[in-house]
């Protein structure tokens, strides 16, 4: 008998599952940008040739230390500060997403590269994003007249990431 009771159980359970109605998003919930990774041009290295020189230019170095704040340095729970995730080895492209072009630098903390990645995303001098994987904690940055830091930036970090980790692993 229990068993019957059981059996019935579960098939109105995965019944319910089965017959459910999916609805679709409403049109305010952003969508991951499609991003192109582009041949990297003068314009990639404008700001300096490797990840450091980029971080140290006059035109940013101010600004990219508030778009990290406090995460600038290792910290409480923070093993390494942003620019170890930016080390001279890191890769300068291009990607173009939602119209515009940035510069991508994509790095890793040398010393743990499979755990600590970052991607920084320079859209202008006043136009800054950033993506840190922490250990397995994903920290996100958004600096600039019009940085929000809502979900549109965060899934927009996601889309240039994985174009960009997909022509790193190809």
């Amino acid at each position: 008998m229990r068993h019957g009771l059981i059996r019935g159980f579960l098939s109105v359970v995965v019944a319910l599952l089965c017959g459910a109605c999916v609805v679709p998003p409403s049109p305010q919930t952003p969508v991951q940008a499609t991003v192109t990774v582009i041949p990297a041009d003068a314009r990639a290295l404008r700001y300096g040739s490797t990840a450091p020189e980029v971080l140290a230019n006059p035109a940013l170095q101010d600004k990219v230390r508030a778009l990290f704040g406090a995460d600038w340095y290792p910290g409480t729970g923070r093993a390494y500060g942003a620019p170890a995730f930016f080390p001279p080895s890191s890769s300068i492209r291009m990607v173009r997403m939602q119209g515009r072009e940035y510069i991508a630098i994509t790095g890793c903390v040398i010393e743990a590269c499979g755990n600590y990645r970052g991607l920084l995303l320079i859209g202008s001098e006043e136009q800054l994003m950033a993506r840190l994987d922490d250990g397995g904690f994903s920290h996100y940055y958004d600096y600039g007249p019009n940085a929000t830091g809502d979900t549109a930036s965060r899934l927009a970090l996601d889309g240039a990431w994985l174009a960009l980790r997909g022509i790193e692993r190809g």
